[in-house]
């Protein structure tokens, strides 16, 4: 049997390649992965916006993607997520404007909160719909 300086369970499991986006996926899959997580953005909060999909004419990166957003008071926004989290780039969709300097939200839940009033309205109905069930089916 061949002789190896250290077996694979002794290996620590954090590298540190993980952090490092030059060592992720050679084969570039993760391209796929911001779009797949502003994907699930998306579907997170449709439901409490007029509307809300993947920007199809800007670039998604493997380190950046863009959302567009109208909220139920026809504002409409164009999102960067990154891994800094979602921000504002454009009051419209498919644009960014480097001027504008908004902040950083950790959550989509917290931008559409400081965004619209009716989304804050209309997500937390919609919670408390999800506790009403969740109690009469404990009650049950």
């Amino acid at each position: 049997r061949m002789e190896t300086d250290c077996s694979p369970m002794e290996l620590p499991n954090n590298t540190g390649f993980e952090e490092d986006s030059d060592y992720r996926d050679f084969e570039g899959t993760d391209v796929k992965d911001m779009r797949l997580e502003a994907e699930a953005v998306v579907n997170d909060v449709l439901f409490a916006v007029s509307n809300m999909y993947v920007s199809k004419t800007l670039p998604c990166a493997e380190d950046v993607a863009y959302i567009n957003v109208e909220t139920r008071e026809r504002n409409r926004y164009c999102l960067e997520l990154t891994e800094a989290g979602l921000r504002v780039v454009a009051y419209d969709f498919d644009q960014t404007d480097d001027r504008l300097q908004t902040p950083y939200h950790e959550t989509v839940y917290s931008l559409l909160d400081s965004l619209s009033p009716a989304y804050r309205e209309v997500f937390g109905n919609a919670l408390l719909q999800r506790l009403e069930a969740l109690k009469k089916e404990s009650q049950s």
